[in-house]
């Protein structure tokens, strides 16, 4: 074997092997069952979120929080 050889079938090697982890189907229902704990949501105490909401909405003097349009003087 020469030398350019054994580095495309190491290349060749490499890529199969990194394509083989790759994951082509939807997560399982026992794999999501991970993801739907408390503790993993992007809002991590829900009190906080929720007064957070409340600052928003009065400083803003709109009604709903984010992504909802609505009045107040747009200052911060």
């Amino acid at each position: 074997m020469n030398r350019s050889f054994s580095v495309r079938l190491f290349a060749a090697a490499l890529t199969t092997a990194a394509l083989a982890g790759c994951a082509l189907q939807p997560p399982q229902a026992w794999e999501k069952r991970a993801l739907a704990k408390p503790e993993m949501t992007m809002a991590g105490d829900p009190l906080a979120d929720r007064f957070d909401q409340h600052i928003y909405a009065s400083k803003e003097n709109a009604s709903g929080g984010y992504g909802v349009g609505g009045g107040g003087c747009g200052c911060n």
